[in-house]
């Protein structure tokens, strides 16, 4: 490609801009960022001068959930302003403009990096609200080719949406260009959008937000009903409705809703309720007390502190407008349907009662239906950018297209009609046209999208060589499954297993599946990928399992399954071919122990992973033990003369202290990956890259690694070792119990009673793994902590 970005800029240090540059870091891009110059500030002061974009940067270090996927990475970032250091822009690849939204001062900004620009820059803003082709205005023919509107959703580095909104003089290599690098390197859900007001995301929710408000405050629900019904009942993030507001902020909400209105006089639907008086005068009282949610620690929620001294937050009463105690949410309805797992048929369920919550979900479910219908094809000409916008910027299980059409079209629009919410019209005429679903749809699979232009399905293209494994579901390259695992034949000569246990929790159907794979690969495959399409790579292992083992005495039984998961594992350590592991979501315990056995890691950025096994009572035995002595304090033990405390200290409190790394970056800093283990922003191209890292392998000429002797520190490491642990038990930083875990583990990592240190092999560590637990799973304490696990989710600190 004619394009590249090395090196970007960003202006503008608020909330979005410091964000976004953060997440150019994350995707290793170098990148400055750059505001004004605080009024007054002497020439020559360069703190005073970087004042305002010192602030915002610091701002965005301290935010959570972090903007940076590891502290190291803000090296990439340097910080200026718009007078001493606008000459940086001469040298960006691409620009981006994140600043405050006044038509005026965007384009005096523009006027000035037009002046600067290097030919090939691309120039980007992030408005949500002033039409892209406006900010462009009087500028050079080539700066116009090079602009668009790139409107990223905050946090940027977790919301997946990235609308580009070319303008009519954007050249279409720019679109491509910014479309591939946004979705293959920032790891974005892109979407190609008209430049119309709000765009896709936020046209749709200010439209069906503001309409929900009015329906709200008009039938008397209160805060604690909504959120407890739009929420994942409804296919929507736990943030539902009134935390959403507060998490945005009131006068972010209030902004963009104004701000819209004027934009939209065509759109009776959407003015109807952007200017209904009730849900005005509500936000504007708010804003007036400073209200602003999460900002200001009070919204439609205010932390509170309970008799107990525990946190709770209280909910706003609509029509006294005091917060008060939170009330439990009870409803015929959402108990018949709250654990029905899909969601169509769950809002089946819902639709088809008639109390007071089924009418808000009606209500809500079938206004969003004729909204979004209305708006094509002004903002897109098929459902497919409304729905990737609203799962993508808004986290919605569906978008609205997708769960009408799971309830079906036809039928929904006779609902619709009788309850007062009429689609467009061109809806009919479709069904009419015998087109009776917005999607085409094969094998259960989308393959088209009524377009409402063309008035028929378009194919929706798919990248070659993309791997989806509804695809070879489909295409029958299923070689053998069980309940827990599936293994496929994915082309090219490499295998796949997929887990599909719950949570895939690791079991004896997944050790079986995986051997099977394994024995399949070494005869007649040239590699073999471990991953899946879930939100979560694996848990772990079943902790029901061991724990009920554990008070039956079924010792040979768990000592049998902590066996196969540590065979399996050193089986793929030192497998002929490569074996590629693709985690993604949670990879905890035994999840952790089997992505750190692979030839290779392809991971997913948001790869949350650490050996948790301390919170369950007992200590990592699938080989993670073993795994982190060998990449911790055997590198440094091979220097002469080195002493062995500081690299035990690290890994034994690493395990002691069950640390999880919040993204894949952060795991690579403590050792859970490798330098050679590749990282992937974009969750959907994670199996593809994958398969593409087993080929790579295999055409290089891969060879396993020579069997490695672990360095074992002998008795007084674990004197030491045990001295630390009692210091924190003495300390109250760790219960009785944990100190009594904690030297187990120093038992194992010293390799026992050696007299001295030395090199022993790797099934000496795996059997003192093993050993130990066995030995804490018949403990009451370590049997207490797996089924708090296993009742409340969370560890018991017995």
């Amino acid at each position: 490609m004619k394009y590249q970005i090395n090196k970007a800029v960003v202006i503008g240090s608020g909330t979005m801009g410091a964000a976004l540059a953060a997440h150019l870091a994350n995707a290793g891009v170098p990148v400055t960022l750059l505001d004004i110059v605080p009024k007054d500030a002497p020439a020559g002061d360069k703190a005073a001068r970087n004042k305002i974009v010192n602030e915002g940067w610091d701002r965005c270090l301290k935010a959570k959930p972090a903007n940076l996927m590891a502290a190291d990475l803000k090296t990439l970032v340097k910080l200026g302003n718009l007078e001493d250091d606008f000459g940086v822009i001469a040298e960006a690849d691409w620009v981006i403009e994140a600043i405050v939204e006044n038509l005026k001062i965007k384009v005096d900004l523009m006027t000035r990096i037009d002046e600067i620009r290097k030919p090939t820059t691309i120039i980007s803003t992030n408005t949500s609200g002033i039409p892209v082709k406006d900010i462009a205005n009087g500028r050079s023919e080539g700066f116009k080719q090079h602009f668009l509107g790139t409107h990223f959703f905050n946090p940027p580095r977790y919301l997946k949406l990235l609308e580009i909104i070319p303008t009519a003089d954007t050249s279409s290599d720019v679109v491509e260009f910014i479309s591939h690098f946004g979705e293959y390197r920032l790891g974005k859900g892109v979407v190609l959008c008209k430049d119309t007001p709000n765009f896709i995301g936020n046209r749709m929710a200010f439209g069906t937000g503001a309409f929900g408000l009015d329906f709200i405050i008009k039938n008397g629900y209160t805060v604690d009903e909504v959120d407890a019904l739009t929420g994942p009942l409804m296919g929507r993030p736990k943030t539902a409705t009134f935390r959403l507001i507060d998490l945005v902020g009131l006068d972010v909400w209030d902004h963009v809703g104004r701000n819209l209105a004027p934009l939209i006089p065509h759109d009776t639907l959407g003015q109807k309720y952007l200017a209904a008086e009730k849900p005005n005068q509500l936000i504007a009282t708010m804003i007036e007390r400073k209200w602003l949610g999460n900002k200001t620690k009070v919204g439609f929620y205010k932390e509170s502190r309970g008799a107990d001294g525990k946190k709770e937050f209280y909910s706003l009463d609509l029509n006294t407008l005091e917060h008060v105690a939170p009330t439990k949410v009870r409803f015929d309805s959402v108990k018949a349907a709250k654990d029905v797992p899909e969601l169509g048929d769950r809002l089946k369920v819902m639709l088809g009662a008639d109390d007071k919550a089924a009418t808000l979900v009606k209500a809500l479910t079938y206004q969003s239906f004729q909204y979004a219908s209305t708006l094509l094809p002004e903002i897109a000409d098929s459902a497919k950018p409304i729905d990737d916008a609203v799962r993508w910027g808004f986290m919605h299980e569906a978008g609205p297209f997708e769960t009408w059409d799971m309830l079906g079209v036809k039928e929904t629009v006779e609902r619709m009609n009788a309850e007062g919410y009429p689609a467009a019209e061109w809806v009919d005429a479709m069904l009419k046209n015998g087109c009776e679903t917005f999607y085409q749809y094969k094998d259960g699979v989308k393959v088209g999208v009524y377009d409402v232009q063309k008035k028929n399905y378009v194919e929706i293209k798919v990248p070659a060589g993309m791997v989806l494994l509804s695809d070879f579901k489909r295409a029958k390259k299923v070689i053998h499954e069980n309940a827990g695992a599936s293994l496929y034949d994915i082309g090219d000569g490499v295998a796949l297993v997929e887990f599909h246990t719950k949570m895939n929790a690791l079991d004896d159907d997944i050790f079986e599946i995986t051997s099977e794979a394994l024995d399949r690969v070494e005869k007649d495959f040239d590699g073999l990928v471990i991953g899946n399409e879930a939100d979560n790579f694996s848990a772990g292992a079943n902790l029901f399992m061991v724990v009920v083992a554990a008070q039956q005495g079924m010792w040979d039984t768990l000592d049998g399954a902590i066996r196969k998961l540590q065979n399996m594992n050193m089986r793929m350590r030192y497998f002929p071919k490569p074996v590629v592991v693709a985690p993604a979501g949670l990879a905890l315990g035994g999840g952790c122990e089997v992505t750190m056995h692979a030839s290779r890691v392809v991971a997913a950025s948001e790869t949350y992973i650490g050996l948790v096994e301390l919170g369950a009572g007992v200590i990592p035995a699938g080989a993670g033990t073993k795994e982190f002595m060998r990449r911790i304090v055997n590198p440094a033990m091979r220097t002469e003369n080195a002493e062995v405390l500081p690299y035990l200290q690290r890994a034994f409190l690493q395990i002691g202290q069950a640390k999880v790394a919040t993204s894949a970056e952060e795991a690579r800093s403590m050792g859970i990956l490798g330098p050679q283990d590749r990282i992937i922003l974009n969750r959907d191209h994670l199996l593809t890259e994958a398969k593409r890292e087993v080929l790579h392998m295999a055409a290089a000429g891969y060879r396993p690694p020579a069997p490695e002797l672990i360095y074992a520190a002998g008795r007084d490491m674990y004197g030491a070792m045990k001295i630390g642990a009692w210091s924190f038990k003495e300390g109250k930083y760790i219960t009785e119990y944990d100190s009594h875990i904690a030297t187990k583990l120093a038992y194992i990592m010293a390799g026992g009673e050696l007299t001295k240190p030395q090199w022993v092999s790797e099934q000496y560590i795996l059997d003192l793994e093993r050993e130990a637990f066995l030995s804490l799973c018949g403990e009451e304490k370590t049997q207490a902590r797996m089924w708090s696990l296993l009742q409340t989710g969370k560890p018991l600190r017995n």
